[in-house]
């Protein structure tokens, strides 16, 4: 009876053990059982880390009616600007260190950029940032100014586009804080469905007071004084809008 058995059976199995017939089958479902495992262990983590993300609260930032902006509740990083890379070196130094004059140029190229750049949706982000560089007596004389002459609303009306590229910044020799820049501004705006261009090479005069370093100061520097003297201007009311000035400049 045994011969007849091994017989009926097929040539590999007749000589194998019962126990290697579903061994491979075995291996590939314990493979499958630890693939499983892994992946329930990586949802479980991601699952944690969503409802970490979802119950942080929003950032609330409050705008004063100066331009000041503080956090009322959120989280907060360092910003990836200029200003922020200036903050963070001013922070790095002693609360009672005196600024340093690459402090100084970056104050300046920072609020002209800030004050000279803008358009009908960044506008009052600009003003603001500049605006919260400037020491009392002189924020409250360009409030003053920008309300008289209803500046906001024309540039919102005209479509005011205003570019301004700094060529040079150069600090005044015996005057302390004092520097003289040159700079390209280009201002684009649409009146009575007409477009004009206006290119304004001009020099700006800013002096900046030194006041102690403090969280909202940083860098003990603040701007006093601002003045702008055009030197040379050219108006363009046709079609194109290319920017000889800038070129030249650039060249």
């Amino acid at each position: 009876m045994k011969p007849k058995q091994a017989g009926a059976l097929p040539e590999k199995a007749g000589y194998t053990k019962y126990f290697e017939h579903d061994g491979a089958l075995r291996a590939y479902a314990n493979r499958m059982m630890w693939f499983g495992i892994s992946a329930v262990l990586i949802s479980f983590v991601l699952a944690l880390l969503l409802f970490y993300v979802r119950v942080q609260p929003p950032t609330v930032i409050r705008i004063a009616a100066n331009g000041d902006a503080t956090v009322v509740s959120g989280a907060t990083t360092m910003p990836r600007t200029p200003l922020g890379f200036m903050n963070a070196l001013a922070a790095s130094s002693a609360p009672g260190e005196q600024p340093a004059d690459i402090e100084g140029r970056a104050m300046v190229r920072k609020f002209l950029e800030s004050y000279l750049t803008y358009t009908p949706t960044t506008l009052e982000k600009n003003w603001a940032d500049a605006l919260n560089m400037m020491t009392h007596n002189l924020r409250t004389l360009t409030l003053n100014q920008l309300r008289d002459q209803d500046i906001v609303s024309k540039v919102h009306d005209d479509e005011i586009t205003s570019t301004f590229k700094l060529r040079s910044l150069e600090p005044v020799k015996g005057q302390p804080w004092t520097y003289v820049a040159f700079g390209v501004k280009e201002v684009h705006r649409i009146h009575n469905k007409a477009e004009f261009t206006d290119r304004l090479v001009a020099q700006y005069n800013v002096r900046l007071l030194q006041t102690e370093r403090s969280e909202r100061v940083p860098s003990g520097l603040l701007v006093a004084e601002y003045g702008e003297h055009q030197m040379v201007g050219e108006k363009d009311n046709g079609l194109e809008q290319s920017s000889v000035l800038m070129d030249d400049a650039k060249k």
